[in-house]
């Protein structure tokens, strides 16, 4: 009968490299009093075994499994994607195991994804939270380990991007140009950053004394910005779109409709998406420093663990965003 597959295990290892199973673990762990020729017959027996740490069973001595959970919208959109990038880069570079899984924006698909990574023994969570159900989830769990939640840094407990002030630039930069009909392309109703992008937008114009059109509902995608240039209201000769998908989906249907950007009409994005700068025209757009918010969370975590270094300061919540100018906006024509 043939015999299951058995990992090979610390004491194997220590009888390969002829050693006790305490040097290994004390080679695992980096102890510093360890012999360099005992080191490298130790490491060197790990490679010939494929010896793999048992991290559940490290957590059971320790305590400690220096995983941090990531919580992430089922979405493939650049923001969302960026920020689980950056965070997991962040919590690598200080020593910790990024643990990623995704679900639905529903309150209940929430609710059972972190409760999966509750139950891995994280140490900490990160959560995007992009809309008003994960929020939820989060409040109707008693969670008992260091949490931060991105996008929403105006909530307790969040960091993110200043959505309200990228929106106030985009806006700003069309009525600068002389700009009086602006019409905004919104994210979907209940998505905190497209809450904050119409806050911003529609302050803005109030300020330049300046009547908002009707605002057009997107689901960030290309196909629902393409369908909303056939939607603009009359008169419009600028448009701040809610992020980049939809400004490009809205710039394929400006053309095909024979109106051109920024001649007819000038298009402000929101992310500044690594294509952004090679569309024609250009895509004038709001950055936004996913890698600086991956950073403020790590550190924000490490504070709460007591893991940060002794001058640490505490990191700001709020990250400021930054317009970046390119050639689809112009002035209005004169007519």
């Amino acid at each position: 009968m043939t015999q299951p597959h058995r990992n090979p295990s610390m004491h194997d290892v220590a009888a390969r490299a002829g050693v006790s199973h305490i040097t290994v673990s004390r080679v695992l762990n980096d102890y510093p009093s360890i012999r360099p020729e005992t080191r490298e017959r130790v490491l060197a027996a790990i490679a010939e075994l494929g010896y793999r740490r048992n991290l559940a069973a490290r957590a059971l001595v320790t305590s400690r499994t220096r995983a941090i959970g990531v919580l992430s919208p089922e979405v493939a959109q650049h923001g969302p994607a960026s920020s689980v990038l950056a965070v997991e880069r962040a919590a690598r570079e200080h020593g910790y195991h990024p643990l990623v899984t995704t679900a639905a924006v529903e309150h209940d698909a929430t609710l059972a994804a972190l409760e999966f990574l509750l139950d891995q023994a994280v140490e900490a969570l990160v959560v995007i939270a992009p809309h008003e159900t994960v929020l939820a989830a989060i409040r109707d769990l008693d969670i008992r380990v260091p949490l931060v939640t991105l996008q929403a840094p105006d909530r307790p407990g969040g960091i993110g991007v200043d959505q309200a002030e990228g929106a106030r630039l985009a806006t700003r930069h069309l009525v600068e140009l002389g700009h009086t009909r602006i019409q905004h392309l919104a994210g979907p109703e209940g998505a905190l950053e497209a809450a904050s992008r119409l806050l911003g937008y529609t302050e803005t114009l109030a300020a330049a004394g300046l009547e908002a059109p009707e605002v057009l509902r997107g689901d960030w995608s290309a196909a629902s910005g393409f369908a909303a240039g056939e939607r603009l209201a009359s008169g419009v000769t600028a448009v701040v779109a809610g992020n980049d998908q939809m400004a490009i989906g809205l710039m394929a249907a400006l053309a095909d409709a024979g109106r051109a950007v920024p001649g007819d009409v000038s298009v402000v994005g929101f992310d500044d998406i690594p294509e952004a700068a090679y569309l024609r025209p250009a895509l004038t757009t709001v950055y936004q420093d996913f890698e600086l918010v991956g950073r403020r969370a790590v550190e924000s975590l490490l504070a709460q663990l007591g893991a940060a270094a002794p001058d640490a300061t505490i990191p700001s919540a709020t990250i400021p965003p930054r317009l970046v100018v390119r050639a689809s906006t112009a002035p209005p024509r004169r007519t």
